[in-house]
């Protein structure tokens, strides 16, 4: 995720050099055209790349609301996470006898093992990276074979609370209490693999990408009379705002894809970690993750 610093030009830059370079070399053929064929190219008139590019500037809009809702909706996601985390660990503590303290820091820990997974599995890495330590050794060797690893640690800690129910050390209203915010769990997981699943139609990207080089052909036509030395720079500076707010969308769409736009998932799940050391009385925490210069992760 962005944060409040200054954000590199390069950075910038490299988000649309590939489009600026097309943008430079269709200006140096039109123009060439345009003084060749000067006697069979009709004057364009101003007002033909302007309607164009308010066109492009409404469609541009669009997908720039329709990307910040779903990059929203995974930031509320996961700030019912981290709301839900909390309340379990507390409902543990509540609910059951300090002689189960070993039972409640299992079960606390393997859910922390759990947001470090969902994180990596929605950015498609390894889902087991960096569990050591979190869960047993008999955890983790079950977790071999699973397809959706979070959904099998969820699974781990579901059973085991169901065991202290049968075993009596949890009443049937604590029960449901903590079965509840494993429910949550299971719905915040699902909310979140559904942004992933779901690919925002690659068609709009396309004519929007089209419609923005008719946008540059017009606006060179239009600008025939002008030099080529500022003729060439007008257009790279007109294009890049809309190659710019089109990127910014695209990378928007996904929220889940390990780049600077990226919901911090790796940051919150060690937040919680921290957190749930503390509400265990543990000293030995983990360090919070600094950001990457002008983002976190």
């Amino acid at each position: 995720m962005l944060i409040s610093r200054k954000i590199p030009i390069r950075y910038i830059f490299n988000k649309i050099r590939l489009e600026l370079l097309y943008v430079i070399i269709i200006g140096s053929v039109v123009k060439y055209l345009t003084i060749t064929f000067i006697d069979y190219i009709p004057p364009m008139h101003i007002s033909i790349p302007a309607f164009i590019g308010t066109a492009i500037s409404v469609l541009l809009s669009f997908n720039l609301n329709q990307s910040y809702d779903r990059w929203w909706e995974a930031r509320k996601i996961w700030g019912a996470v981290v709301n839900d985390s909390r309340s379990v660990v507390l409902q543990l503590q509540s609910f059951l006898s300090p002689a189960n303290k070993a039972v409640i820091e299992q079960i606390a820990l393997r859910h922390v093992a759990w947001c470090y997974s969902l994180g990596q599995n929605l950015r498609g890495q390894d889902p087991t990276k960096n569990l050591e330590g979190l869960i047993s050794d008999s955890d983790m060797k079950a977790l071999e074979g699973h397809s959706n690893v979070p959904l099998a640690l969820l699974q781990q800690g579901a059973l085991q609370v169901a065991d202290l129910r049968r075993s009596g050390d949890l009443n049937e209203f604590s029960h449901i209490q903590i079965n509840t915010s494993f429910v949550n769990f299971s719905d915040q997981m699902g909310m979140a693999e559904r942004i992933k699943n779901t690919v925002f139609p690659v068609t709009y990207r396309l004519f929007l990408h089209f419609m923005i080089y008719v946008f540059v052909v017009t606006l060179s036509i239009s600008l025939g009379e002008i030099a080529s030395l500022f003729e060439l720079p007008l257009l790279v500076v007109s294009s890049s705002c809309f190659f710019l707010l089109e990127r910014t969308a695209t990378h928007m769409q996904d929220p889940f894809s390990n780049r600077a736009h990226d919901t911090p998932m790796t940051t919150i799940a060690r937040n919680i970690h921290i957190n749930t050391l503390d509400l265990l009385g543990k000293e030995d925490k983990p360090d919070p993750i600094q950001p990457e210069s002008f983002y976190i992760l």
